[in-house]
């Protein structure tokens, strides 16, 4: 229910009115500029005593070279309070100051303009007075450019003043469940798993599972050609691929700025808002605070978003207790009944401020000069390429065996395969946190798909369908490699079904996907996710054959040649050379030379993703959008032990 409207009379509201008719339909941009008789801002700080003029003076200097506003700048330095800023702004804009906590906005209001168009706006459509509408804002330098707009909407247009935390307050307490629903919803339908029909899947499996009954009762020899002939030929493609990605490192390794013209100044440095999902961390807060406040970015323009769920009454309470900077703030999601990060990730993207907009993980320690060589990187490239990557590692790679494995399986994926196929010009498939967007892109995408569980690499995928280029940049973040077999499984199982999630939905028009992708990166794109899933589920398969090199019979080898056996057998010999020179180069590039003696061991460390896929593929018929979180927070105390040292 709307709030009542307003008394056309109110002597007490100081407002800034348009004075003019409604426009059409159409909005014909803004008018021309007038000459602005206001009072600087600054001035009127200094003038009442809520600015030191040196700090003013400061915040100006900062504000000569940052898209910041100078309010902000001085709040982030604590340089002014928030309510003598206030208290200026209404002074130089003549507009009242208005607590929408206390006195709701008609949601009616809010409708037809749009709650997340109000949200990126930082307005706030609130009352009636006569024929004009109040339009509270937060950033009032904008009106002007918004009054087109605004007046299209509602008519003539009433400036007032509020903060951004009690304009956003509002809005979410207004229109929550349109925010929510719009969190779930968007991707395009044609792009989106969430149409993902659960009974029709379980039916088709169950049909499929009696042909192959039935093929392998009538049929087995020819079943089992056909599922090692698929089997051997993902592995020759997958390896292959590995391969191509070893020689272009040493063939067209080029420095980052490679291709770039001369480095230009960036005239203003852009505000980089970073979002950090989070969910039942009970001890998190003192130690995610000091991370993220060891990269090297000016304050005020840092837009920290911690995203928690409404029901995890868990971590709410520890950051409560907990003593947030200014450029750190929570954002709650309301409950749903969908609870995946995409979603989480999409809900929160309406309260960033930033330009950029980059992705964390709770646990991450990212590299202090991580958000200048971001923003130095977008600003030398061109808007094609939307999105960065920065490389994963892991802090305690020797917690024991497996956390030795996954250390380099990462050091090879982040400084070898990806980089190769960037290189090769294929479409990266985007890991989940160091990941950096340019707003405008990722909004025209729609954001995360709500309902993916690797919403990041199906992310990737959409980009290069929609022309848009992902980059490698040479920046580490490290975190915690999952050293525990069971946590191991669910974390890779999880990725798993999202792949294969992901293959379905951009192969439901081959043919389309192919316009957009062209052959090579649709080739690409065939050979990552389906040699991958075929990979892991096949693995058996494979592995098979060792009971030949120990002396046993095997059936393949009653129904081929003597050769063919033979040439399999190199062939599994090459890929698994190709795997142990991805192991050392990445080991090597990542600094990390003392894990050599362990990478011929990941053939015993990748039995663990065969498990992990027959549950990926059980959990993608009878809960295709549960979300298994990963356990963090075993080894958190050794990184903070190797960071102060760094830092001492």
């Amino acid at each position: 229910m709307g709030a009542a409207p307003m008394p056309t009379h109110h002597p007490q509201l100081r407002l800034v009115t348009s004075q003019v008719a409604p426009r059409p339909a159409t909005v014909r941009g803004p008018r021309p500029a007038r000459p602005s008789t206001r009072r600087p801002l600054g001035q009127l700080l200094v003038e009442s005593g809520a600015v030191d003029p040196g700090n003013l003076a400061k915040a100006l200097a900062m504000q000569a070279r940052e898209a910041a506003r100078l309010g902000d700048i001085l709040l982030a330095h604590d340089w002014v309070s928030e309510g003598d800023l206030m208290a200026a702004l209404s002074q130089q804009w003549r507009a009242e100051v208005i607590d929408p906590k206390t006195s709701r906005p008609d949601a009616r209001l809010i409708d037809r303009l749009g709650a997340q168009v109000c949200l990126r706006e930082g307005v706030l459509p609130w009352r009636l007075v006569g024929a004009a509408t109040v339009v509270a804002t937060a950033r009032p330098d904008d009106f002007a450019r918004l009054r087109p707009v605004l007046e299209q909407a509602f008519g003539p247009v009433l400036m007032a003043l509020a903060t951004e935390r009690d304009l956003h307050a509002a809005l979410l307490a207004s229109r929550k469940s349109v925010l929510n629903l719009n969190a779930e919803t968007l991707v395009p339908a044609a792009e989106s798993c969430r149409s993902w029909n659960t009974s029709l899947l379980r039916r088709r499996a169950v049909a499929a599972s009696l042909v192959v009954a039935w093929v392998a009762w009538v049929l087995p020899s020819a079943l089992v050609l056909a599922v090692t002939g698929w089997a051997v030929l993902s592995l020759i493609v997958t390896a292959g691929l590995k391969l191509a990605a070893v020689v272009t490192h040493f063939r067209e390794k080029a420095p980052e700025s490679a291709g770039l013209s001369a480095p230009v100044a960036i005239a203003r440095l852009p505000v980089v808002s970073v979002m950090i999902p989070m969910f039942r961390e009970n001890d998190i807060a003192d130690r995610l605070v000091r991370r993220i406040g060891r990269l090297q970015y000016p304050r005020e323009l840092l837009d920290v978003l911690l995203v928690v769920e409404e029901e995890d009454g868990v971590t709410q309470a520890t950051l409560a207790a907990a003593s947030l900077p200014r450029w750190m703030r929570v954002v709650v999601v309301p409950k749903g009944p969908l609870k995946t990060k995409p979603r989480a990730l999409n809900f929160a993207m309406n309260f960033c401020r930033g330009s950029v907009i980059g992705i964390y993980d709770a646990e991450d320690a990212p590299d202090p000069a991580q958000l200048h060589r971001v923003v130095r990187r977008f600003h030398d490239r061109g808007p094609e390429v939307a999105c960065l990557q920065g490389a994963l590692d892991f802090y305690n790679p020797r917690a024991n065996w497996l956390s030795r494995c996954f250390t380099i399986e990462y050091a090879g994926w982040f400084r070898v395969v990806l980089p190769g196929l960037q290189r090769m010009g294929l479409a990266i498939p985007l890991g989940g946190t160091t990941l950096f967007f340019r707003r405008a892109a990722i909004e025209r995408l729609g954001g995360w798909d709500a309902h993916n569980v690797t919403e990041d690499a199906d992310l990737g995928v959409r980009l290069a369908r929609h022309g848009y280029r992902a980059e490698l940049v040479e920046t580490v973040t490290e975190e915690e490699a999952n050293c525990r077999a069971w946590p191991w499984v669910k974390q890779r199982s999880r990725w798993l079904k999202g792949y294969a999630m992901t293959y379905a939905v951009h192969m439901r028009d081959p043919r389309l996907l192919l316009r957009q992708l062209g052959a090579w990166r649709f080739f690409g794109f065939q050979a990552l996710f389906l040699g991958t899933l075929s990979q892991f589920l096949l693995a058996p398969v494979l592995w098979s054959f060792w009971l030949l090199a120990l002396g046993f019979g095997h059936p393949v080898a009653l129904m081929v040649p003597h050769w063919l056996i033979v040439t399999l057998a190199l062939i599994f010999a090459a890929a698994e050379m190709v795997n142990i020179m991805v192991g050392l180069l990445g080991a090597k590039l990542a600094g990390k030379r003392f894990l050599w003696p362990w990478v011929p061991t990941l053939m015993l460390y990748f039995p663990l993703g065969a498990l992990a896929s027959y549950k990926a593929f059980y959990e993608l018929i009878t809960q295709p959008f549960y979300w298994d979180k990963t356990a963090h927070g075993h080894s958190e105390a050794e990184l903070d032990e190797v960071q102060e040292k760094a830092i001492a």
